[in-house]
């Protein structure tokens, strides 16, 4: 006998199943491919939104956020969007865009784009981003596995080690004459044959350029005075920093971007943001959705937070006035805010004064990922110690000295004080920032045009970079005492790292003779890297037991030891 019920109810569910069929493949084609692009590249999705122009805010009016998740179903990304004028640096214009990096493969859905202005809500919603594989290594990491969390690693689990330049206000391409005779492209470019990070502000700051400005006052004219930046000129960062940042991406340099500072009164006032009631919230959006999908970007609040005295033009020069500092309570609020607006781990910290991290500045959970530091040390062992200290400090986080070393007549550097310092800074276990600097506030460091013929310690820095890269598992290592190092019989002004039974380096700055390495159990090779005279000696592939060995004169040479 039939079950007549049992029939009804298998060919209801047949046809629903087909409805359901029938209504996915209707969706799947009503969604349109709005971006398309590799993994870990950046890619751009334009949108119409309300008109606006130099005397709208609406950096700081319009709210705009796309949540963007993979076919998958995870991972899922919050990316915030930003006024962009008319698209290609216009100053009028209803394009509104987001910048997208994905992580892994496929299609990636844009399941919710939400707005405070009925232009914007749930345009192209249900449209998606279609990400091929690539090659490209990701972001920068802390690696918690790192002794100390001192170390990075990239996205895709690999290390590089980091050896930084300094170009503050390269951004305008004018120095104290005029224009400075290079542009953002070449510097760019020159300092990739060298460098693989680059520190600038976002602002023309001392050297400003007569026309172009970062910011738009009330009256909608452009302006230097960072109390204005609510309100961000599509036009300078469309035709200045997005050039400097993509370009730095396409040849893999970090662009870590000063977002208040360096120098004067109206870059340091970016986050005091007067004009705004004093807060800086719609600016640091701004950053974080122009900037923070690039897995190249590094973000530093502000140079010298504590600064007491800025750089004023008063009667046809500059002069120092004092002004209000910021304090350690803002610094972590606008550290946390910006985090909030940032959906990758983009690193994020603030440049300190002269002397140790400030520890006012150490939250839990921490708003920042890596400790910055200031202080210019020529000699190997105070450098290492330095760096070391600080990374316990800063509760355990990546430090790097970015002012540890300005080559040149300003500070009275020589190049190899330069590449003394650096090797000072790798042997406490972090990394450092060097630049070139004529009269204070002079040369490279300040308004670009890099020459490495000027710039001397340049390629002995890349060598380095390179040897490490090549040669030692860096992010195994950490510092370590003399006392409770393999060495015996050496100077005290020497330092270690090691990575027990497996790897162990020693750095010297002078002669010493019959230092002993007393080598755990194994077969040893053992390598000497001299970096002012960028030589590399393979001393023995079969050293055992104790190994005896000299330290010449050098001022900066690595002894490195690693098990067969």
């Amino acid at each position: 006998m039939i079950n007549v019920r049992y029939v009804m109810k298998r060919i209801l569910l047949i046809i629903l199943n087909a409805l359901l069929i029938i209504f996915l493949v209707f969706e799947d084609t009503r969604a349109s491919e709005v971006g398309r692009g590799n993994v870990y590249s950046v890619i751009e999705v334009s949108f119409t939104g309300p008109m606006c122009s130099r005397t709208d805010t609406p950096a700081r009016d319009v709210d705009f956020w796309v949540h963007i998740k993979h076919e998958s179903g995870e991972p899922t990304f919050k990316i915030y969007g930003f006024w962009d004028g008319n698209g290609s640096g216009g100053t009028r214009g209803k394009i509104f865009k987001i910048r997208f990096c994905p992580t892994i493969e496929g299609k990636w859905f844009l399941s919710e784009v939400h707005s405070n202005r009925l232009e914007l809500m749930n345009q192209q919603e249900g449209d998606y981003i279609t990400a091929a594989p690539s090659s490209h290594k990701g972001f920068w990491i802390v690696d918690t596995a790192s002794p100390g969390h001192r170390w990075y690693e990239r996205s895709d689990g690999s290390h590089q080690y980091i050896c930084g330049n300094t170009h503050y206000s390269f951004l305008s391409e004018y120095d104290d004459s005029g224009p400075s005779g290079s542009n953002i492209i070449s510097d760019i470019t020159a300092n990739a044959d060298y460098f693989n990070k680059l520190r600038f502000s976002v602002h023309g700051d001392r050297y400003s350029h007569p026309a172009d400005k970062p910011f738009i006052s009330d009256s909608g004219d452009p302006t230097d005075d960072g109390n204005y930046s609510y309100r961000p000129n599509p036009e300078w960062f469309h035709e200045r920093v997005d050039l400097a940042v993509q370009n730095a991406y396409n040849l893999d340099i970090i662009a870590d971007l000063i977002i208040n500072g360096p120098g004067v009164e109206d870059s340091r006032s970016i986050l005091r943001a007067s004009k705004n009631g004093g807060d800086p919230t719609p600016y640091l959006k701004y950053i974080a959705a122009r900037y923070g999908s690039y897995p190249n970007v590094w973000i530093c609040l502000s140079n010298e937070w504590g600064k007491k005295t800025d750089w004023v033009y008063l009667s046809n020069e500059w002069k120092r006035k004092k002004v209000k500092r910021f304090t350690a309570i803002q610094i972590r609020t606008f550290g946390n805010i910006i985090k909030d607006f940032l959906s990758y781990s983009t690193p994020l910290s603030v440049h300190a004064n002269t002397g140790n991290w400030d520890t006012e500045l150490n939250t839990e959970p921490a708003w920042n990922d890596h400790i910055i530091v200031q202080r210019k040390l020529k000699d190997l062992s105070q450098t290492a110690d330095f760096i070391n200290n600080n990374n316990s400090i800063g509760k355990d986080k990546p430090v790097i000295d970015d002012e540890l070393a300005y080559e040149g007549e300003g500070d009275g550097w020589s190049e190899e004080d330069v590449i003394e310092s650096f090797i000072g800074a790798f042997l406490g276990g972090g990394y450092s920032t060097t630049g070139y600097k004529l009269p204070p506030k002079h040369g490279h460091y300040f308004w670009g045009n890099f020459n490495p013929s000027e710039h001397k310690s340049a390629d002995n820095l890349l060598w380095l970079r390179n040897k490490i890269d090549s040669n030692i598992t860096f992010w195994k290592l950490r510092p370590v005492a003399l006392s409770q190092s393999i060495f015996t019989n050496i100077n005290s002004e020497f330092r270690a790292m090691q990575w027990e039974n497996h790897e162990y380096v020693l750095g010297t700055d002078e002669y010493c003779s019959g230092i002993k390495a007393n080598l755990p159990e194994g077969i040893w090779q053992v390598k000497r890297f001299d970096l002012i005279g960028k030589t590399e000696t393979l001393f023995t592939s079969d050293a055992r037991g104790s190994f005896i060995f000299d330290a010449p004169s050098s001022r900066a040479v690595l002894f490195f030891f690693k098990r067969k």
